[in-house]
């Protein structure tokens, strides 16, 4: 009797140790944006992210509606909407924002050109089940690793500026003691957090990438009315900042690559930003005027503003 006690009490103890653990692999943490520092915005749009391995692909698979594609798409767009470094422009669903604007009566859309593209794909999926049988335990552990590849693309030259690959894991541990404990079968959601892992590596590379190269505007016009710049409070510029305005460099092409390059231009000047207006990102503008330096006002397009690098 003491001995049939004593083993339901053992029991009891296992059963009171049996633990459901997920782990997912360790995370950067993306520092968090001071709300009183500024941050002059580049925009972003992210022109696809494909599924390149074989999971989730069954008789039905449709590549244009792929779910894993879209959801790696919306996984990235958070983390990068989280830092708020970024203008993220739509490319995924703009044939349903274009049908809208029919349904709405508004036939004509703004087209904003991003300053980076970023391409990606799913390049591995694994899953895996190891068990473990002791005489009076038993282990199981579920474990999935994913692999993402991205390209951070310069929309200005067309030159790829980064390019990486990341894996990320989750698993989930179920024990089980003398057949008291929880068990699971296949848990789905172990997916998601393997994907985003593997995102959130590549991250802050592509914040780094961006924000280390500089944010340029440009003059929209230049008359009697003021000078008129693009951009405006949600790209960071407030009223009272200098810029520097840099006329461009004479392009060059490279005959060893092909590619246009064009040399560095030279400062002409200094505007400070007088006012912002705007109801958008897409229609944000910022009205100026020289501090210092001038331009040729019947060809704008010679020209670009910059920030001054403190």
């Amino acid at each position: 009797m003491r001995k049939k006690i004593f083993s339901i009490a053992i029991a009891l103890i296992a059963i009171s140790c049996t633990t459901q653990k997920n782990v997912v692999s360790i995370q950067p943490q993306i520092q968090e944006i001071k709300k009183e520092e500024q941050s002059l915005k580049r925009k972003v749009a992210i022109a696809r992210f494909s599924n390149e391995t074989e999971y989730a692909k069954g008789a039905f698979y449709n590549k244009a509606n792929d779910p894993v594609g879209k959801q790696a798409v919306d996984i990235l767009s958070t983390k990068l909407a989280s830092t708020n470094k970024f203008i993220l422009l739509e490319r995924q669903d703009m044939d349903k924002i274009l049908e809208e604007m029919k349904i709405a009566g508004n036939e004509g859309i703004q087209k904003v050109g991003a300053d980076y593209l970023i391409v990606g794909s799913i390049t591995e999926f694994g899953r895996k089940n190891v068990g473990d049988v002791n005489a009076f335990s038993r282990t199981k552990t579920q474990t999935v690793q994913a692999g993402v590849s991205v390209r951070l693309i310069d929309v200005s030259t067309g030159q790829i500026i980064y390019s990486e690959e990341a894996k990320g894991q989750a698993e989930t541990l179920n024990k089980t003691v003398m057949g008291y404990g929880e068990r699971t079968d296949y848990d789905a959601t172990l997916s998601d957090k393997a994907i985003s892992a593997a995102i959130s590596k590549l991250v802050e590379n592509i914040i780094n990438n961006c924000m280390d190269r500089p944010w340029k505007s440009y003059f929209l016009s230049y008359d009697e009315n003021g000078i008129i710049i693009s951009g405006g409070k949600s790209q960071g510029l407030k009223i009272g900042d200098f810029y520097e305005v840099i006329e461009k460099g004479k392009s060059v092409k490279n005959p060893q690559t092909g590619i246009l390059i064009e040399l560095p231009g030279k400062s002409v000047g200094k505007v400070k930003i007088d006012f912002t207006g705007g109801e958008n990102a897409q229609a944000e503008f910022s009205m100026v005027s020289f501090m210092d330096g001038s331009i040729d006002k019947q060809n704008l397009s010679k020209y670009f503003i910059k920030e001054i690098k403190k």
